[in-house]
């Protein structure tokens, strides 16, 4: 057979290449594919197979966030140079985090860094930004603690699914307690309330964040644009729009860097050990009633533990600049180590997906003691 004319390959593979690229846009032209794997209806929240994906609609158009497409856009040579596998904002593992800043760098504001804490503590307790330690048994009539818990381990997927930064996942949390603590809402709309916080969250942290629809979308459309924003709303004007309250995460970006002492290169183990413990926590209820600065310490205290089971987990340091002793953070870390065993909360498993993948280091599979020793929890000076 002939060899066909060289112009005729060209022709070819640019229309190969025209149809490729056509493939990747919606029908509107001007947005990416997404890489949703699932939509889910969490309906009544009654148990746990709700939670399993209903399958994606093959005429269904894939959602993606702005935040994909931006990352897509950062040169090669400039994310080398900038980047590492955690990151100082706690967006780790999605691909645009950089190096947790060190004590000696500008970036952790060290000759104002104690008056900042004392701002940070100050308004974490500031009780229009808390919410109540029992308020599902004094508010809510017909949510319990094992439908938060659903929810929350749903909501952890869906931060995967769009690439949100870990802070949005916390601050949804934050704001979905809050309101709950002053609205009693029917189990038909947890969901929902679930969707608009994240929604404002992701407008609050993210630089692209997902459109109203794509909130839609992965519940399975089982609300609509209009509820989305109405509810939106409604979490707005309960929150008095106050929505810049510290988080979990906000304190263990600090502490990490006290509990490495002078590791160099640092301890990437303990860094996303701790991102993990701190995320197990927003699935139990009864971590509610804690500070977002105690839990942080305590996660602290156990990732060090599960680390070094026989070495002391608080230090000087650790107590000075987290100001708590171990016997206030011994409830808490308790706690915290029983959902790491799935002594709690053992059907939850999106966060233990998540931290057992390689970029995270497996920690969630790091083995650890099943008790602390009582000693522990004494006053370090009596160590």
């Amino acid at each position: 057979m002939a060899e066909q004319p060289q112009s005729v390959r060209v022709t070819r593979s640019a229309n190969k290449r025209s149809a490729a690229a056509a493939s990747l846009t919606h029908d509107d032209g001007d947005r990416p594919s997404a890489k949703i794997k699932k939509r889910v209806v969490l309906g009544e929240l009654t148990n746990l197979s709700n939670v399993v994906s209903s399958g994606v609609d093959p005429q269904k158009p894939k959602r993606v966030t702005k935040t994909k497409k931006l990352k897509k856009e950062v040169p090669t040579d400039a994310a080398a140079a900038t980047t590492t596998t955690t990151d100082a904002t706690g967006e780790e593992g999605n691909g645009n985090s950089n190096r947790e800043p060190t004590l000696d760098d500008p970036r952790m504001c060290v000759p104002y860094v104690s008056d900042i804490y004392a701002y940070l503590k100050e308004i974490e307790v500031d009780p229009n930004r808390r919410p109540l330690p029992d308020y599902m048994e004094k508010v809510q009539k017909d949510i319990t603690a094992g439908m938060r818990g659903i929810l929350v381990d749903w909501l952890v997927e869906v931060a995967e699914e769009y690439r949100l930064l870990s802070d949005t996942l916390f601050l949804t949390i934050s704001f979905i307690d809050r309101f709950l603590s002053m609205k009693t809402l029917d189990r038909q709309s947890l969901q929902l309330l679930g969707v608009s916080s994240m929604l404002i969250a992701s407008k609050y942290e993210e630089i692209g964040p997902p459109h109203v629809e794509d909130f839609c979308y992965i519940t399975d459309n089982t609300y609509t644009m209009e509820e989305v924003v109405k509810m939106e709303s409604d979490v707005l004007k309960s929150l008095k729009f106050e929505l810049g309250s510290p988080t979990i995460k906000t304190f263990v970006r600090r502490f990490i860097n006290i509990a490495q002492e002078s590791n160099k290169p640092p301890n990437l183990h303990l860094e996303f050990l701790c991102y993990y413990l701190a995320e197990l926590s927003l699935l139990e209820y009864h971590c509610v009633k804690f500070l977002p600065s105690l839990v942080a310490a305590s996660v602290i205290f156990l990732a060090r533990f599960i680390i070094k089971p026989k070495v002391l987990p608080w230090t000087f340091s650790l107590q000075n600049h987290s100001r708590y002793t171990p016997p206030e953070l011994k409830q808490c870390v308790l706690i915290i180590h029983d959902l790491y065993l799935s002594r709690r909360g053992g059907s939850y498993q999106a966060s233990r997906r998540k931290y057992k993948q390689h970029k995270f280091k497996s920690v969630a599979i790091m083995p650890s003691p099943p008790e602390i020793p009582v000693h522990y929890f004494g006053d370090i000076r009596q160590c």
